[in-house]
């Protein structure tokens, strides 16, 4: 059933030699499966900068692009933990928000992404945020209840509680068309999934 969330992709390229290794070291550095998910989210959203956040102009795409370079925005860090995840044989895959860029809706909207992580020892899916913490955005791991960086509120903003194996291609696109995170952050992020979800 979770076959999907397991698959190797041009953007969770998780045979990577880079992420191979990484993923290797958490697991030997881990005690069961719960621990080595959480020690993998932990490594993602605090050894990876966010490019805004760090005001670093590199873009990056996949998951080795963004190991290598050591920042990456939501999109490219989604794709990191996902294949991580995957390269120890843990179902992992995306989830989507529609939120706004400023602190009103005339600002604009844009597109931010989470992970979706399947623990076979509990049976259940959980979504787990690991775009990075800073001041009023603290995502944790939980097994209790979400602590995700935002919560989407009642102007415009939607949490789609969706799950979906593979990265959003519209998104992906943007990404590779770009030369210039900053730029792309202030000018070019999309307020709308490729597919839509209903």
């Amino acid at each position: 059933m979770n076959q999907e969330f397991l698959e190797v992709s041009e953007y969770v390229d998780y045979l990577h030699p880079e992420i191979q290794k990484l993923a290797h070291q958490l697991k030997n550095e881990s005690i069961d499966e719960i621990d080595l998910v959480k020690n993998t989210f932990h490594f993602v959203r605090d050894k990876i900068s966010h490019s805004w956040d760090a005001k670093d102009h590199r873009v990056t795409v996949s998951a080795s692009d963004c190991l290598c370079e050591g920042v990456g925005i939501c999109w490219a860090k989604a794709n990191l933990l996902a294949a991580l995840l995957r390269a120890n044989g843990i179902p992992s895959g995306f989830s989507y928000q529609r939120l706004i860029l400023g602190s009103t809706p005339d600002t604009g909207y844009c597109i931010h992404a989470l992970n979706t992580v399947y623990l076979d020892s509990l049976g259940k899916w959980l979504r787990l945020d690991a775009r990075g913490n800073k001041k009023n955005v603290q995502a944790e791991f939980s097994l209790d209840s979400e602590k995700l960086a935002f919560y989407p509120n009642d102007i415009g903003e939607i949490d789609y509680h969706d799950n979906h194996a593979k990265s959003d291609r519209g998104l992906m696109a943007v990404l590779e068309k770009s030369t210039d995170a900053i730029d792309m952050y202030l000018h070019h992020l999309p307020d709308r999934l490729t597919c839509e979800v209903k």
